[in-house]
């Protein structure tokens, strides 16, 4: 069973409030996330200042528009430089996303790292080459758009990196 993971790098010209401010609140995911996925905050308890400890419930249709629950867990969070959701139920048999930000010259860059294993053993291998592989790169290609719309694009032509790699 192999695990998968991607990377990318957005910069934005904003300061580290902004950003820090917008990225961390759930009730935004809605807004950088495509349509298509059905994605939906459910959690009656979020507030806007994450914390570790802090558990967000979703209801996400990643495939044929089945709506699947998910439960991710923010595990890790350092004001201002990142935060970490790692899922306690969902799609994903493990998803651990590490969101980064850093002050650079004009703005925020924000790195996104995300590890993955579908369930399934070698279906879900097969699936990732598939289509989840591609899926995952359309999500993050559509909020890299959707942050440009939100915040203005880079002054800079600094493209965003996407990188995907399996682990051994």
């Amino acid at each position: 069973m192999a695990t998968y993971s991607l990377k990318t790098v957005q910069y934005i010209p904003v300061d580290i409030d902004t950003a820090w401010d917008f990225f961390s609140n759930p009730n935004n995911l809605q807004a950088i996330t495509p349509k298509n996925m059905g994605f939906k905050v459910l959690s009656k308890h979020t507030t806007a200042k994450m914390y570790a400890g802090q558990i967000i419930e979703y209801h996400v249709s990643p495939v044929l528009g089945i709506k699947l629950y998910w439960m991710t867990e923010i595990t890790h969070v350092k004001e201002k430089e990142f935060f970490v959701d790692e899922q306690r139920f969902g799609p994903y048999q493990l998803w651990h996303h590490q969101h980064h930000f850093k002050v650079v010259d004009g703005g925020v860059e924000m790195t996104d790292i995300v590890h993955y294993r579908n369930p399934l053993g070698f279906l879900g291998n097969i699936a990732n080459c598939l289509f989840v592989r591609k899926q995952l790169k359309q999500i993050f290609e559509f909020r890299f758009k959707a942050v440009e719309e939100l915040f203005g694009k880079w002054h800079e032509s600094v493209l965003t990196r996407i990188e995907f790699f399996k682990a051994a």
